[in-house]
Parts: structure tokens; C-alpha cells; sequence
């Protein structure tokens, strides 16, 4: 029976709809709340005493959702909360999960530290036993450090003061979801990897447990439309992570495709020596394949070209959070209406609940970190991107691993230096982190940097970025393609950013970007700016918008040798006009019209 959920909670939907237990309690909300400007608060107390403000839970101090909307500078904040923990959970283990803090975490319950980390985007856990148990109170009390100063994973979150071109206000601490859940005390099913097997017609399993007890087994039984298709069973007593294969049979075989995104639902057990159920978790899982053939990237076997949106997954209220579940679906929808069939989700790990309908509504993703925030072009070591880059993003690939709407990964995004110069820090984290991306993953295409320096000679996946406004001109810069010689990024003096292109699917990830702001044009000259910026010179009227765009998408969808492509992009963000549509998800212009320019075969698809 699930636990009884606090009232008029935000964003009170479960947080981790692929691995989801029945008890669970959403500790969004109102915390105490204090802002840390110099980071002293260690040294004066804060720890110990009450704090001075109090904030909604999970939106960030700069966001209106908040209660604070505070965007100066913070090296730290604060969190405080009394939490009665449920005393139906009996003597059960609790665990306190957070989805997402920015940047670096100290969290203590009950004066006692129980968990640190460092990173803005992935999700970690802290284990109360001995701290605080059911039918009992525990103080959280969080430390959040988000320093403008060093490298540091940040996404497009601005160092300065102000919202600038492509930056854009900062998130600091609490981001998502703070939840609890009772779980058996003894053993326990940990997070599952499931990896889909269409030549075989089957799910490879893997089932982590935190003990192995003799007897205990688990127990996978997949259903499709409340239809019992398989089951299997394997020992738990032998391996912390027992695996076993669920082979669907022919006629209940049914691939997950964006044309039929079909979802098998997953029930996942854990039962000791008696076969008794001691541990139980739900999930699902698609049944789709991604190939590399020659210069094509396919789904499920055939060529599927890649209309994709780039979407930053920015809000005006809530800043990096969304206000609602509704509005993740909305986003979804919204680029399914603008005629594409997925997106490259971009300098920024999204919350996983995007994910999920992602997977419903059979919209493809590329998975991306949100590296910047370091000087990838400069030589001072002490600038670039470090090991926590790689340990951040290992996190993320555990949990979006077994999405089926991820169909690629982008570890990092328009590095750029010199190509004969020193080796240096950026190009040992680059190397790591697409070895870590192929070592956790054999089943996607991964492209090393997105953009700019490919440095990777074995990378799967080769791209451009290319804002060219002219269709002709653009045309032209695209056209070596199908000579082996595609347009690759270089630096202002022409030269090499990267290692040669050797063959590989190639697609322009990030293109147009066309400014256009229609209340500007509507009351100003010329192109004077305002406070707006795109690329390009700004169209004076959608029409003249809609034509720029079907001319440059006319270009790649010509191009038989290219996979897909990525428009820049989704929706305004602040002062960045060159969205699809406007921040406030308003249509800017008729997407009927973008949609027919998309609507038509690729030649890719043609081939």
C-alpha cells in the first residue's frame, strides 16, 4: 500500500518512473531556506540553527517559482526540514534520494553527515540506518556550493552577472525532486540495466542486488497491454548482479519505433529461500535496435532520418525545472507539432520524468552533458575539464541507460583547440569520457564532441555546426559530403580543430538558429536588437522566416548521405530569439507550415 503523499506537494509525480517502488514520500515543498553569499556558514552555524527564509522545493532560489527569485551571486545555500518519517514502513531501511542539486552537496540528518557529491545534474542517495527510522523525525539540513570560479560543469549557466547571448541565469542547489522510500533491510533489488535485443527478440536483464542471501532468486515478468508475455528467474545468492534473458515470442514481438512507441511493462522481484517476496520494483522497457551501416545510423534496421530539435529545457518561472510534468509533456508535443521527430537535448542532463514521456510518445533523444563551464580552447590546464567530468557523466549513463528513447550520446559539446598542439587535459577527458560512454554502452553510437574538435579518431558519429542563413551558400559548405570531405568546424584561422573524417554517419547538429522575434520586428527598424539576439539578420516577417527555414532544412533533407539533422532550436530562452517558438511556449509562427516543410521523405531514407 503506498505511503500517504503530503497535499498541494510541486511536482508530486514519481521521480524515477523506471525503477518505481509502491512507498515513497515526496519531501517537496516548503524548507527553510538561507542564502550563503561567501560561504561561511559552516564556520557561523548555519548547520546547527534554524535558517532565516523559507523556499519551495524543487525549484531553485533564482527561478519566481521559488518564493526567493534572487539571481545575484551565491557560493552557497541552505536547506532545512523536519521530516515525520512514515511509521508504517515498519523497520524498514530508508533511504533519503535527491534527483538533482547544483553543484556540490553536503547533506546531514540528525546532525550526522550523511551523504556528499559533487555535480548539478544526477541524482544521489543517502542511507539513514542508524541516523533516523520509521515512526521518527529527521532534521535534513543541506549545504549546496555552486562557485562561479574554475572549471565546473554548469551548462549554459552564465559566470557573470547577466543573462548574456547564449547564457543564461544560474541554478544553485535544490533542482529536482527530495523524496524518501522504505526498502528491505537485509538485500534489496538495486536500479536495473536493461538492454533490448531485436535480432533475438528479446530483453537482457541485468538485476543488481545489495547482498546475496542464500536461496533468494529474482524474478523478471514482462506484460504487454496487461497480457503476461514472459517470465524468468536466475539466482541471487551467487552474483551482485544476477542476469537473465526474457525472450518474447514471435507474435507478441512488437518493435518500439517513434511511428509505435509500444512500452512492455516490468515487474521485478526479489524472494527469498521460502519464495517469499521480500523486494519488488516496476519498470518497462522498448524493444528497439540502433545500427551504424556505412554512413547511415538506423532503428530497428531501416534508415529513420533524424529531424531533431535542439532543446535546452529552460522555463521562465522555474529556470532549469519544469513547473509541472505537464510541461514536459507539453515540450514534447510542441516539437511534434513543428513536424520533428526527436531531440538533441543540450548542455543540460534532463530530469528523467522528461525521459519517460519521451519513451511514451516515441520521440528520440540524444543523451548530453552539460560540460560547459570550463575553457576548453585555452592551454592552463588548470582550466579545463577534470575527472569529475567523467564520474558525472558515468552517473548520468546509469540512469538513462535503459530508456529506449536515447538512441545516441553526446558526452561534450563544441570543445575546440588546436589540432597540432600538446596533448593536453581537455584531450585526456574527451578520450575518457567516450570510452566510459562505449564501456557502459555497446548498444548506441556516440559522437565524442558535438560540434568543433573531434578528437576521438574512432568516434562513432561525425557532426558540424553550421549558422550559414543563406540556403545557397549553405548548400555549397554541405556539399562535400558525398566526396568524404563534409564541412568540419575550424578555428578563426582556418585551422584543424580535428582529426580527419573517416567515413562516419555524419549530420549538422546544430544549424539555423534564425533570429526571429516578431514583436521586435513589429516595433522596430532595421535590426536593431533590443534585448534580443539570433542568428543571422533578423526576417522582418514570418513569412520570410518560414522560407528561410524550408530552404535551409531542404538542404539536408537533399543530402542522401546525411542522417538527420539538429534546428537550433526548440524555444526562445531569454534574450536567445531564434526559437521555434517563444520562451513562453506562444507560437511565433504557423507550425503547420514548418511541419509540411519536414513532412517529406529524406533522400537518407530513399537510399
Amino acid at each position: 500500500m503506498s505511503s500517504p503523499q503530503p497535499q498541494d506537494v510541486p511536482r508530486p509525480e514519481y521521480p524515477r518512473p523506471q525503477f518505481a517502488r509502491t512507498d515513497w514520500l515526496n519531501l517537496n515543498g516548503r524548507w527553510q531556506f538561507e542564502i550563503d553569499r561567501s560561504d561561511s556558514g559552516l564556520e557561523r552555524g548555519l548547520r546547527e540553527r534554524d535558517l532565516t527564509d523559507a523556499i519551495t522545493v524543487p525549484f531553485c532560489p533564482e527561478s519566481e517559482l521559488s518564493g526567493i527569485g534572487d539571481t545575484d551571486f551565491m557560493e552557497a545555500v541552505w536547506y532545512r526540514r523536519t521530516v515525520r518519517i512514515p511509521e508504517q514502513w515498519g523497520d524498514a531501511r530508508v533511504l533519503l534520494h535527491f534527483q538533482a542539486v547544483d553543484h556540490d552537496t553536503t547533506v546531514w540528518v540528525n546532525g550526522t553527515e550523511v551523504a556528499r557529491h559533487r555535480g548539478g545534474f544526477t541524482p544521489f542517495t543517502a542511507d539513514l540506518d542508524d541516523v533516523a527510522a520509521p515512526g521518527t523525525e529527521a532534521t535534513v539540513v543541506v549545504r549546496a556550493r555552486d562557485t562561479r570560479h574554475g572549471p565546473q560543469a554548469r551548462g549554459k549557466q552564465a559566470t557573470w552577472y547577466a543573462n548574456t547571448h547564449c547564457h543564461y541565469t544560474r541554478t544553485t542547489g535544490i533542482w529536482q525532486t527530495v523524496w524518501m522510500e522504505p526498502v528491505p533491510r537485509a538485500a534489496r533489488l538495486k536500479r536495473p540495466r536493461i538492454t533490448p535485443d531485436l535480432g533475438s527478440g528479446a530483453f537482457h536483464l541485468e538485476l543488481p542486488v545489495t547482498a546475496n542471501l542464500p536461496g533468494h532468486r529474482v524474478r523478471a515478468v514482462l506484460t504487454s497491454a496487461g497480457t503476461e508475455v514472459v517470465r524468468a528467474e536466475a539466482r541471487a545468492d551467487l552474483d551482485l548482479c544476477p542476469r537473465l534473458t526474457l525472450t518474447v515470442p514471435a507474435d507478441a514481438v512488437r518493435p518500439w519505433s517513434p511511428a509505435d512507441p509500444h512500452l512492455y511493462d516490468l515487474r521485478l522481484e526479489l524472494l527469498d529461500a521460502d519464495g517469499a517476496l521480500t523486494d519488488a520494483a516496476d519498470s518497462y522497457a522498448g524493444l528497439r535496435s540502433v545500427a551504424l551501416r556505412g554512413k547511415q545510423v538506423l532503428i530497428n534496421g531501416e534508415p529513420v532520418f533524424q529531424r531533431l530539435v535542439l532543446d535546452q529545457g529552460y522555463y521562465p518561472d522555474g529556470l532549469m525545472t519544469a513547473p509541472s510534468d505537464a510541461a514536459l509533456v507539453r515540450d514534447i508535443e510542441l516539437g511534434l507539432a513543428a513536424g520533428f521527430n526527436g531531440a538533441r537535448l543540450h548542455q543540460k542532463v534532463f530530469e528523467e520524468r522528461f525521459l519517460h514521456h519521451a519513451d511514451r510518445l516515441g520521440y528520440l533523444v540524444w543523451g548530453e552533458f552539460g560540460d560547459w563551464g570550463c575553457e576548453t580552447g585555452v592551454r592552463d590546464d588548470n582550466q579545463q575539464p577534470t575527472a569529475s567530468y567523467t564520474a558525472q557523466w558515468l552517473e548520468a549513463l546509469e540512469r538513462d541507460y535503459s530508456h529506449p528513447s536515447i538512441i545516441g550520446w553526446c558526452p561534450l559539446n563544441e570543445t575546440y583547440q588546436h589540432l597540432h598542439d600538446r596533448i593536453t587535459q581537455l584531450d585526456d577527458v574527451t578520450r575518457a569520457m567516450y570510452l566510459a560512454t562505449k564501456a557502459t554502452d555497446t548498444t548506441r553510437p556516440v559522437v565524442d564532441a558535438s560540434g568543433y574538435a573531434h578528437r576521438v579518431a574512432e568516434t562513432d558519429v561525425y557532426d558540424s555546426h553550421c549558422y550559414e542563413q543563406d540556403p545557397e551558400a549553405f548548400a555549397k559548405i554541405m556539399g562535400g559530403l558525398a566526396e568524404d570531405k563534409p564541412y568540419l568546424n575550424t578555428g578563426p584561422d582556418q585551422a584543424a580543430w580535428s582529426l580527419p573524417y573517416r567515413g562516419q554517419p555524419y549530420f549538422c547538429s546544430e544549424f539555423g538558429g534564425i533570429w526571429w522575434d516578431p514583436q521586435a520586428a513589429a516595433t522596430a527598424a532595421g535590426n536593431e536588437t533590443g534585448d534580443s539576439w539570433g542568428y543571422g539578420e533578423r526576417p522582418r516577417t514570418a513569412a520570410e522566416f518560414t522560407s528561410r527555414f524550408t530552404g535551409l532544412v531542404d538542404v539536408l533533407l537533399d543530402d542522401p548521405d546525411m542522417f538527420g539533422y539538429c534546428y537550433t532550436q526548440l524555444t526562445d530562452v531569454f534574450q536567445e530569439r531564434n526559437g521555434v517558438y517563444a520562451f513562453d511556449r506562444s507560437e511565433k509562427v504557423d507550425t503547420t507550415l514548418l511541419r509540411d516543410a519536414q513532412r517529406r521523405a529524406a533522400a537518407f531514407e530513399r537510399r
